[in-house]
């Protein structure tokens, strides 16, 4: 009977993890306003970049594509290389130079986690973050939920 009690504050496990993650930035934001970026070491080469290759074009659509430099803070991971990869396809300037001078240089840092077979990914800069739940297969990887974006100021 308790279990049925609980039943309408449940959410699902993706949606509930998805929540935390996005609001996890809020704790580990470091010196320049940015979470550190991390990806899990597990995530295979082929699923990095189909994650890598859905969240560019959703970034580009929030910040304008190919418009700025993006300043990378890369962690040495499958998904880090991935992105760089991607961020260029599209036409963006990345350096990994977190020292750039450049005033309109965008500033970009990722959090990917894995959970349940899932990949919970999130792309953050000043001013956006977006976000979104990932399945992942030994081929690739598939959105499993609808994006996340939260605007600040």
């Amino acid at each position: 009977m308790a279990s049925a009690f609980l039943f309408p504050f449940r959410m699902p496990a993706a949606a509930a993890i998805l929540a935390a993650l996005l609001l996890s930035g809020c704790s580990t934001i470091g010196t320049d306003g940015l979470v550190a970026s991390t990806a899990p070491a597990e995530l295979s080469g082929p699923a990095a970049s189909a994650v890598a290759a859905d969240l560019v074009p959703r970034l580009a659509e929030q910040i304008g594509q190919g418009k700025a430099t993006i300043v990378l803070k890369p962690d040495g991971s499958a998904f880090g290389s991935a992105l760089e990869a991607s961020l260029r396809g599209w036409g963006y300037a990345v350096t990994t130079d977190q020292g750039t001078k450049d005033p309109n240089a965008i500033r970009l840092a990722y959090v990917l986690g894995s959970v349940d077979g899932q990949i919970l990914a999130r792309l953050s800069t000043g001013s956006i973050e977006i976000g979104r739940v990932y399945s992942t297969t030994a081929a690739g990887a598939q959105p499993a939920s609808p994006l996340s974006v939260m605007k600040r100021g």
